[in-house]
Protein backbone atom coordinates (compact mmCIF):
# COMPACT_ATOMS: atom_id res chain seq x y z
CA UNK A 1 0.00 0.00 0.00
CA UNK A 2 1.82 3.54 -1.04
CA UNK A 3 0.95 6.57 1.27
CA UNK A 4 -0.99 8.03 -1.59
CA UNK A 5 -3.70 5.58 -1.04
CA UNK A 6 -2.88 4.97 2.71
CA UNK A 7 -4.68 8.27 3.44
CA UNK A 8 -7.69 8.22 0.96
CA UNK A 9 -8.21 4.97 3.48
CA UNK A 10 -7.61 6.73 6.52
CA UNK A 11 -10.19 9.66 5.18
CA UNK A 12 -13.14 6.76 4.50
CA UNK A 13 -12.22 5.26 7.94
CA UNK A 14 -13.15 8.63 9.49
CA UNK A 15 -15.67 9.42 8.07
CA UNK A 16 -13.72 12.43 6.36
CA UNK A 17 -13.52 14.44 9.12
CA UNK A 18 -9.48 13.88 8.88
CA UNK A 19 -6.92 13.11 6.58
CA UNK A 20 -3.38 13.56 8.18
CA UNK A 21 -0.63 13.81 10.59
CA UNK A 22 2.07 14.52 13.14
CA UNK A 23 1.07 17.42 14.37
CA UNK A 24 -0.14 20.67 14.80
CA UNK A 25 1.31 20.53 18.57
CA UNK A 26 4.79 20.40 16.73
CA UNK A 27 4.00 22.57 14.51
CA UNK A 28 2.94 25.56 17.01
CA UNK A 29 6.05 24.95 19.13
CA UNK A 30 8.30 25.98 16.70
CA UNK A 31 10.14 29.29 16.89
CA UNK A 32 9.87 30.62 13.81
CA UNK A 33 5.66 29.95 13.34
CA UNK A 34 4.43 33.08 15.80
CA UNK A 35 1.23 34.64 15.64
CA UNK A 36 0.59 36.84 13.59
CA UNK A 37 2.69 35.42 10.77
CA UNK A 38 1.66 34.99 7.02
CA UNK A 39 -0.37 32.44 5.72
CA UNK A 40 -1.99 31.83 2.25
CA UNK A 41 -5.56 30.74 1.52
CA UNK A 42 -5.91 28.85 -1.79
CA UNK A 43 -8.95 28.84 -3.64
CA UNK A 44 -9.40 26.42 -6.59
CA UNK A 45 -12.38 27.03 -8.99
CA UNK A 46 -12.87 23.43 -10.06
CA UNK A 47 -14.22 23.03 -14.20
CA UNK A 48 -12.39 25.66 -15.98
CA UNK A 49 -13.84 29.13 -14.70
CA UNK A 50 -14.88 31.26 -18.22
CA UNK A 51 -12.46 34.29 -17.03
CA UNK A 52 -13.72 36.60 -19.90
CA UNK A 53 -17.53 36.51 -18.81
CA UNK A 54 -15.34 37.06 -14.91
CA UNK A 55 -13.15 39.81 -15.41
CA UNK A 56 -14.72 41.47 -18.60
CA UNK A 57 -12.96 43.09 -21.95
CA UNK A 58 -16.08 44.80 -22.34
CA UNK A 59 -14.80 47.37 -24.39
CA UNK A 60 -13.61 45.32 -27.50
CA UNK A 61 -16.02 44.64 -30.51
CA UNK A 62 -14.42 41.11 -31.06
CA UNK A 63 -15.45 39.88 -27.58
CA UNK A 64 -19.22 40.73 -28.66
CA UNK A 65 -18.01 39.28 -31.87
CA UNK A 66 -16.62 36.20 -31.06
CA UNK A 67 -19.55 35.50 -27.91
CA UNK A 68 -23.19 36.68 -29.98
CA UNK A 69 -25.00 34.23 -27.28
CA UNK A 70 -23.30 35.28 -23.83
CA UNK A 71 -21.34 38.04 -24.03
CA UNK A 72 -21.87 40.06 -20.87
CA UNK A 73 -23.88 43.28 -22.10
CA UNK A 74 -21.29 46.73 -21.04
CA UNK A 75 -24.21 48.36 -19.37
CA UNK A 76 -24.47 45.62 -17.23
CA UNK A 77 -20.78 45.11 -16.27
CA UNK A 78 -19.45 47.12 -12.67
CA UNK A 79 -16.17 48.73 -12.06
CA UNK A 80 -14.97 49.58 -15.44
CA UNK A 81 -11.35 50.39 -15.86
CA UNK A 82 -8.85 50.72 -18.77
CA UNK A 83 -11.19 48.41 -20.79
CA UNK A 84 -12.05 45.67 -18.45
CA UNK A 85 -14.84 45.28 -15.78
CA UNK A 86 -16.26 42.55 -13.36
CA UNK A 87 -19.19 40.64 -14.26
CA UNK A 88 -22.06 41.96 -12.15
CA UNK A 89 -22.04 39.21 -9.49
CA UNK A 90 -18.87 40.28 -8.85
CA UNK A 91 -19.73 43.60 -6.61
CA UNK A 92 -17.69 42.71 -3.43
CA UNK A 93 -14.70 41.88 -5.84
CA UNK A 94 -15.08 45.03 -6.99
CA UNK A 95 -15.31 47.06 -4.15
CA UNK A 96 -12.23 45.03 -2.62
CA UNK A 97 -10.02 46.29 -5.19
CA UNK A 98 -11.62 49.76 -4.70
CA UNK A 99 -10.61 49.08 -1.08
CA UNK A 100 -6.58 48.61 -2.19
CA UNK A 101 -7.24 44.69 -1.41
CA UNK A 102 -7.18 42.68 -4.55
CA UNK A 103 -5.51 42.17 -7.64
CA UNK A 104 -6.32 41.14 -10.67
CA UNK A 105 -3.49 39.25 -12.12
CA UNK A 106 -4.36 38.71 -16.63
CA UNK A 107 -3.92 35.75 -18.74
CA UNK A 108 -2.35 33.73 -16.62
CA UNK A 109 -1.69 30.06 -18.20
CA UNK A 110 1.39 27.99 -18.64
CA UNK A 111 3.10 26.79 -22.04
CA UNK A 112 1.25 23.88 -24.09
CA UNK A 113 -1.78 23.75 -22.32
CA UNK A 114 -3.66 20.39 -21.44
CA UNK A 115 -7.70 20.53 -21.75
CA UNK A 116 -8.13 17.67 -19.33
CA UNK A 117 -9.59 18.86 -15.91
CA UNK A 118 -7.81 16.26 -14.33
CA UNK A 119 -4.37 16.68 -15.92
CA UNK A 120 -4.17 20.54 -15.98
CA UNK A 121 -5.39 20.50 -12.60
CA UNK A 122 -2.64 18.46 -11.89
CA UNK A 123 -0.26 20.51 -13.60
CA UNK A 124 -1.19 23.36 -11.08
CA UNK A 125 -0.89 21.40 -8.27
CA UNK A 126 2.73 20.23 -8.93
CA UNK A 127 3.82 23.43 -10.95
CA UNK A 128 5.42 21.09 -13.81
CA UNK A 129 5.64 21.04 -16.93
CA UNK A 130 2.97 20.05 -19.03
CA UNK A 131 4.50 17.15 -20.40
CA UNK A 132 6.55 16.23 -16.81
CA UNK A 133 4.89 14.13 -13.83
CA UNK A 134 5.63 13.74 -10.46
CA UNK A 135 3.97 12.51 -7.08
CA UNK A 136 4.75 15.58 -4.89
CA UNK A 137 2.80 19.06 -5.30
CA UNK A 138 4.41 21.76 -5.05
CA UNK A 139 2.95 23.13 -1.73
CA UNK A 140 4.02 19.81 -0.10
CA UNK A 141 7.44 19.75 -1.16
CA UNK A 142 7.57 23.35 0.27
CA UNK A 143 6.17 22.33 3.33
CA UNK A 144 8.24 19.28 3.62
CA UNK A 145 11.02 21.61 3.88
CA UNK A 146 9.79 24.55 5.45
CA UNK A 147 8.29 22.19 8.40
CA UNK A 148 12.32 20.59 8.66
CA UNK A 149 11.70 17.24 9.47
CA UNK A 150 8.97 18.00 12.24
CA UNK A 151 6.10 16.31 10.16
CA UNK A 152 4.04 18.90 11.44
CA UNK A 153 0.82 19.46 10.02
CA UNK A 154 1.47 22.70 8.44
CA UNK A 155 -1.49 22.75 6.12
CA UNK A 156 -4.90 22.50 6.11
CA UNK A 157 -7.59 21.35 3.04
CA UNK A 158 -11.04 22.17 3.71
CA UNK A 159 -12.68 19.11 1.88
CA UNK A 160 -13.53 15.33 2.27
CA UNK A 161 -10.12 14.01 -0.27
CA UNK A 162 -7.11 14.98 -0.45
CA UNK A 163 -4.93 17.81 -2.73
CA UNK A 164 -2.25 16.89 -4.47
CA UNK A 165 -0.99 20.53 -4.51
CA UNK A 166 -0.73 19.49 -0.43
CA UNK A 167 1.06 15.88 -0.51
CA UNK A 168 4.86 15.83 0.23
CA UNK A 169 7.17 13.02 1.29
CA UNK A 170 5.68 13.84 4.76
CA UNK A 171 2.46 13.81 6.07
CA UNK A 172 2.86 17.81 6.41
CA UNK A 173 -1.06 18.77 6.20
CA UNK A 174 -4.59 17.36 7.19
CA UNK A 175 -7.70 17.38 5.19
CA UNK A 176 -11.01 18.00 7.52
CA UNK A 177 -14.93 17.95 6.38
CA UNK A 178 -15.97 19.86 9.62
CA UNK A 179 -13.34 20.68 11.88
CA UNK A 180 -16.15 20.87 14.56
CA UNK A 181 -16.55 17.65 14.06
CA UNK A 182 -13.42 16.42 14.53
CA UNK A 183 -12.63 15.69 17.91
CA UNK A 184 -10.46 12.45 18.94
CA UNK A 185 -9.84 11.21 22.32
CA UNK A 186 -6.61 8.66 23.74
CA UNK A 187 -5.53 8.14 27.27
CA UNK A 188 -2.07 6.57 26.06
CA UNK A 189 0.83 7.57 23.65
CA UNK A 190 2.48 5.10 20.96
CA UNK A 191 6.16 4.82 19.94
CA UNK A 192 5.32 6.13 16.27
CA UNK A 193 8.08 3.51 15.34
CA UNK A 194 6.55 0.32 16.48
CA UNK A 195 8.19 -2.32 13.28
CA UNK A 196 10.66 -2.57 10.49
CA UNK A 197 7.71 -2.42 8.22
CA UNK A 198 7.47 1.68 7.25
CA UNK A 199 4.26 1.20 5.97
CA UNK A 200 3.57 0.16 9.68
CA UNK A 201 5.34 2.65 11.16
CA UNK A 202 3.61 5.34 8.85
CA UNK A 203 0.23 4.32 10.24
CA UNK A 204 0.92 4.33 13.75
CA UNK A 205 2.66 7.71 13.28
CA UNK A 206 -1.01 8.92 12.08
CA UNK A 207 -2.35 7.14 14.91
CA UNK A 208 -0.86 9.07 17.17
CA UNK A 209 -1.17 12.09 15.35
CA UNK A 210 -5.01 12.21 15.18
CA UNK A 211 -5.84 13.04 19.17
CA UNK A 212 -2.68 15.47 19.38
CA UNK A 213 -4.30 16.93 16.43
CA UNK A 214 -7.88 17.10 17.28
CA UNK A 215 -7.07 19.04 20.57
CA UNK A 216 -5.01 21.51 18.45
CA UNK A 217 -7.95 22.40 16.28
CA UNK A 218 -10.40 22.22 19.35
CA UNK A 219 -7.95 24.49 21.25
CA UNK A 220 -7.88 27.23 17.99
CA UNK A 221 -11.46 26.74 18.06
CA UNK A 222 -12.17 27.57 21.62
CA UNK A 223 -9.84 31.06 20.93
CA UNK A 224 -12.22 31.92 18.21
CA UNK A 225 -15.64 32.95 16.84
CA UNK A 226 -17.44 34.21 14.01
CA UNK A 227 -18.43 38.36 14.33
CA UNK A 228 -19.86 38.34 11.31
CA UNK A 229 -22.84 36.64 9.16
CA UNK A 230 -21.31 34.06 6.09
CA UNK A 231 -24.01 33.10 3.59
CA UNK A 232 -25.25 29.19 4.28
CA UNK A 233 -23.22 27.77 1.27
CA UNK A 234 -20.63 25.18 1.49
CA UNK A 235 -17.81 27.55 0.61
CA UNK A 236 -18.85 29.97 2.90
CA UNK A 237 -18.97 27.52 5.61
CA UNK A 238 -15.34 26.27 4.61
CA UNK A 239 -14.24 29.90 4.22
CA UNK A 240 -15.65 30.45 8.03
CA UNK A 241 -14.02 27.47 9.20
CA UNK A 242 -10.49 28.61 8.24
CA UNK A 243 -11.05 32.25 9.49
CA UNK A 244 -11.96 31.03 12.81
CA UNK A 245 -8.57 28.59 12.52
CA UNK A 246 -6.73 31.93 12.04
CA UNK A 247 -8.08 34.07 14.46
CA UNK A 248 -7.28 30.87 16.93
CA UNK A 249 -3.82 31.00 16.13
CA UNK A 250 -3.54 27.39 14.61
CA UNK A 251 -0.67 28.45 12.89
CA UNK A 252 -0.55 26.55 9.52
CA UNK A 253 0.94 27.98 6.73
CA UNK A 254 -1.61 27.13 3.76
CA UNK A 255 -4.97 26.65 4.05
CA UNK A 256 -6.98 25.16 0.86
CA UNK A 257 -10.94 24.84 -0.23
CA UNK A 258 -12.17 24.90 -3.75
CA UNK A 259 -15.27 25.46 -5.52
CA UNK A 260 -17.40 23.15 -8.21
CA UNK A 261 -19.31 23.72 -11.02
CA UNK A 262 -17.12 26.13 -13.68
CA UNK A 263 -17.56 23.55 -16.28
CA UNK A 264 -19.83 25.02 -18.29
CA UNK A 265 -20.57 23.99 -21.68
CA UNK A 266 -24.18 24.95 -21.52
CA UNK A 267 -26.97 27.14 -19.87
CA UNK A 268 -23.92 29.02 -18.80
CA UNK A 269 -25.17 32.48 -18.24
CA UNK A 270 -27.41 31.72 -15.38
CA UNK A 271 -24.92 28.76 -14.11
CA UNK A 272 -21.99 31.14 -14.35
CA UNK A 273 -24.21 33.98 -12.57
CA UNK A 274 -24.81 31.63 -9.79
CA UNK A 275 -21.36 30.41 -9.33
CA UNK A 276 -19.66 33.69 -9.25
CA UNK A 277 -22.98 34.74 -6.58
CA UNK A 278 -21.50 32.34 -4.26
CA UNK A 279 -17.81 33.07 -4.67
CA UNK A 280 -18.40 36.61 -4.26
CA UNK A 281 -20.15 36.68 -1.46
CA UNK A 282 -18.05 33.91 0.63
CA UNK A 283 -15.23 35.69 -0.39
CA UNK A 284 -16.36 38.78 0.60
CA UNK A 285 -17.29 37.65 4.15
CA UNK A 286 -14.15 36.14 4.74
CA UNK A 287 -12.61 39.30 3.83
CA UNK A 288 -14.74 41.51 6.46
CA UNK A 289 -14.28 39.30 8.97
CA UNK A 290 -10.03 39.02 8.42
CA UNK A 291 -10.58 42.66 8.33
CA UNK A 292 -12.44 43.21 11.27
CA UNK A 293 -10.29 41.32 13.15
CA UNK A 294 -6.92 43.19 11.80
CA UNK A 295 -5.66 39.80 9.86
CA UNK A 296 -5.82 40.71 6.52
CA UNK A 297 -2.42 41.68 6.33
CA UNK A 298 -1.17 38.47 7.21
CA UNK A 299 -3.50 36.21 4.38
CA UNK A 300 -3.08 36.46 1.34
CA UNK A 301 -6.24 34.75 -0.38
CA UNK A 302 -5.64 33.11 -3.65
CA UNK A 303 -8.37 32.51 -6.61
CA UNK A 304 -7.67 30.32 -9.51
CA UNK A 305 -9.17 27.67 -11.64
CA UNK A 306 -7.58 24.93 -13.70
CA UNK A 307 -7.97 27.03 -16.89
CA UNK A 308 -10.18 29.53 -18.74
CA UNK A 309 -12.81 28.75 -21.74
CA UNK A 310 -12.97 29.37 -25.60
CA UNK A 311 -13.15 32.41 -26.42
CA UNK A 312 -15.48 31.97 -29.34
CA UNK A 313 -19.16 30.50 -27.46
CA UNK A 314 -20.06 27.45 -28.65
CA UNK A 315 -23.92 28.76 -28.66
CA UNK A 316 -25.00 28.19 -25.21
CA UNK A 317 -21.68 28.14 -23.40
CA UNK A 318 -18.18 27.58 -23.79
CA UNK A 319 -15.66 24.91 -24.05
CA UNK A 320 -12.09 24.22 -22.53
CA UNK A 321 -9.73 26.80 -22.61
CA UNK A 322 -6.38 27.98 -21.71
CA UNK A 323 -5.74 31.46 -19.88
CA UNK A 324 -7.89 32.97 -17.71
CA UNK A 325 -7.01 35.65 -14.90
CA UNK A 326 -6.34 34.99 -10.86
CA UNK A 327 -7.30 36.96 -8.41
CA UNK A 328 -4.96 38.32 -5.40
CA UNK A 329 -7.19 39.72 -1.99
CA UNK A 330 -5.23 40.64 1.33
CA UNK A 331 -1.60 40.10 1.89
CA UNK A 332 -1.33 43.48 1.31
CA UNK A 333 -1.44 43.50 -2.56
CA UNK A 334 -0.75 46.28 -4.31
CA UNK A 335 -4.90 46.62 -5.14
CA UNK A 336 -4.15 46.72 -8.98
CA UNK A 337 -4.62 44.75 -12.57
CA UNK A 338 -1.05 43.09 -13.82
CA UNK A 339 -0.63 42.25 -17.57
CA UNK A 340 -2.60 43.72 -20.85
CA UNK A 341 -5.86 43.19 -21.53
CA UNK A 342 -6.84 39.87 -23.05
CA UNK A 343 -5.56 39.81 -26.88
CA UNK A 344 -8.52 38.55 -28.90
CA UNK A 345 -7.28 39.67 -31.95
CA UNK A 346 -4.50 37.46 -31.60
CA UNK A 347 -5.40 33.55 -30.50
CA UNK A 348 -3.86 30.36 -30.61
CA UNK A 349 -6.11 28.39 -32.75
CA UNK A 350 -9.06 30.28 -30.90
CA UNK A 351 -7.85 30.48 -27.72
CA UNK A 352 -6.03 33.51 -25.66
CA UNK A 353 -2.29 32.88 -25.43
CA UNK A 354 -0.65 32.80 -22.19
CA UNK A 355 1.07 35.80 -20.33
CA UNK A 356 2.28 35.25 -17.02
CA UNK A 357 3.07 31.67 -16.09
CA UNK A 358 1.10 30.67 -13.10
CA UNK A 359 4.64 29.50 -11.46
CA UNK A 360 5.35 32.60 -11.30
CA UNK A 361 2.72 33.71 -9.19
CA UNK A 362 3.80 30.93 -6.83
CA UNK A 363 7.39 32.20 -6.94
CA UNK A 364 5.72 35.65 -5.64
CA UNK A 365 3.54 34.36 -2.33
CA UNK A 366 7.01 32.08 -1.50
CA UNK A 367 9.32 34.76 -2.01
CA UNK A 368 7.24 37.48 -0.50
CA UNK A 369 4.65 35.75 1.56
CA UNK A 370 6.43 32.54 3.16
CA UNK A 371 10.53 34.24 3.00
CA UNK A 372 11.28 30.87 0.94
CA UNK A 373 13.20 30.80 -1.87
CA UNK A 374 11.09 29.33 -4.54
CA UNK A 375 14.03 27.61 -6.79
CA UNK A 376 14.19 24.91 -3.58
CA UNK A 377 10.81 22.99 -4.67
CA UNK A 378 12.00 23.36 -8.27
CA UNK A 379 10.42 26.83 -9.54
CA UNK A 380 12.43 28.67 -12.10
CA UNK A 381 10.30 31.07 -12.95
CA UNK A 382 10.56 34.48 -12.08
CA UNK A 383 7.97 35.91 -9.51
CA UNK A 384 5.49 38.58 -10.83
CA UNK A 385 6.40 42.07 -9.99
CA UNK A 386 4.54 44.34 -8.75
CA UNK A 387 2.21 42.39 -6.76
CA UNK A 388 3.27 42.66 -3.14
CA UNK A 389 3.62 46.56 -1.43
Amino acid sequence: MNRRNFLTLTGTFTGGLLVLPDFLHAFGSQNNLVMGEQCVVFVQLNGGNDGLNTFIPYDDPLYYDYRTKIALNKDLVISKNKGMAFHPSLKDFAQMQQNGDLTVIQNVGYPEPIRSHFRSQEIWQTATDSNKYINEGWLGRFLDLQCNGHQATAGINLDSIDNLALKGVEPNFITVKDPNRFKVKSDKEEDVTLSKNPHLDFVRKIANSVTEGSDEIQKALAKSKTEISYPKTELSKNLEWIARLIKGNLNSKVYYTSLNGFDTHDNQLSIHERKLTDLNDSLYSFYSDLKQSQLLQNVTVVVFSEFGRRVKDNGNGTDHGTAAPMFIIGGNNKGTILGRNPNLADLDNGDLKYEIDFRSVYASLLKEKMNFDYSKIGILNKPVSGLFG
